[in-house]
């Protein structure tokens, strides 16, 4: 099985609102700070508007700038894509990454799950994948995912209802 990591959290506003933020180039971009060798995101560029099959630049403050395509889209519920492009040393680790959002009406918000699967080049190279995972791409996830749940709660009226 290759390697996986998963990041989960609680927002205060409704799965579309959460599903939209996560697909708005704009407002994700300054969300993803990055964790240790992980870089932050410093802008996401569509090249095409946004459905299954489109492709987005994401350009991050390492330098690189990686191609995210688009695998599946049903909002309010589910948005997944493809990355690919890495630079050395992660390009010779893996190939491919895989990621997956759900995202869930829940009585006090919804519920996300961000899901990361990266493709190991080699069998040698899927520990050192593994790790990396667990010790900084999960935290970077975990990262995002409390800066969307603080972006949330900003756009919350004073009666405590989400905004359009």
């Amino acid at each position: 099985m290759p390697p996986t990591c998963i990041a989960r959290a609680s927002l205060r506003c409704s799965a579309a609102q959460a599903f939209d933020l996560s697909v708005d180039p704009e407002r994700f971009a300054p969300l993803f700070r990055g964790y240790g060798p992980i870089p932050s995101i410093r802008r996401i560029t569509a090249l095409s508007p946004l459905a299954v099959g489109c492709t987005r630049l994401v350009a991050n403050s390492d330098g690189s700038v990686l191609t995210e395509q688009v695998t599946a889209l049903d909002r309010p519920g589910l948005h997944a894509y493809t990355l690919s492009g890495f630079r050395p040393p992660f390009s010779w680790l893996v190939c491919l990454g895989q990621a997956r959002w759900t995202f869930v009406d829940s009585t006090v918000g919804c519920e996300v799950e961000w899901q990361y699967t990266f493709t190991p080049r080699g069998a040698l190279s899927r520990w050192a994948v593994g790790l990396l995972l667990r010790c900084c791409m999960q935290p970077a996830m975990q990262r995002c995912l409390a800066a969307m749940h603080a972006q949330c709660a900003a756009t919350r009226n004073p009666a405590g209802t989400p905004t359009p």
